[in-house]
């Protein structure tokens, strides 16, 4: 049974930091990539960053660039997502994914999500 479970989530200050992190179990993904999205309220859901397993480039939106960081671990199959400068506006549900691309519609595996909450 495939699993992606992401943990780290919380409520942080505005400025802050917090590391999400996504545990994978059930298969390999070695050929696909690893995505983190998010969904806000009344939004819809909007890619964030993605990393290939094989070769680790990444890839990120505009809105998180220089500020999030995406790495992954393959001795451990977890994926990171570190988030520095949070702003109010990066409030969301993040979830991870395994697929390919920078669209929901091509993840076909998916977490359960984890809610991040940037107080101002």
């Amino acid at each position: 049974q495939v699993q992606l479970v992401e943990s780290g989530g919380g409520l942080v200050q505005a400025g802050g930091s917090l590391r999400l992190s996504c545990s994978v179990s059930g298969r390999t993904f070695s050929g696909y990539s690893m995505g983190w999205f998010r969904q806000a309220p009344g939004k819809e859901r909007e890619f964030v960053a993605r990393i290939t397993w094989s070769s680790g480039a990444t890839y990120y939106a505009d809105s998180v660039k220089g500020r999030f960081t995406i790495s992954r671990d393959n001795a451990r199959y977890r994926v990171y997502l570190q988030m520095n400068s949070l702003k109010p506006e990066d409030t969301a549900v993040y979830y991870c994914a395994a697929g390919y691309g920078s669209t929901w519609s091509q993840y076909a595996y998916r977490g359960q999500g984890t809610q991040v909450t940037v107080s101002s």
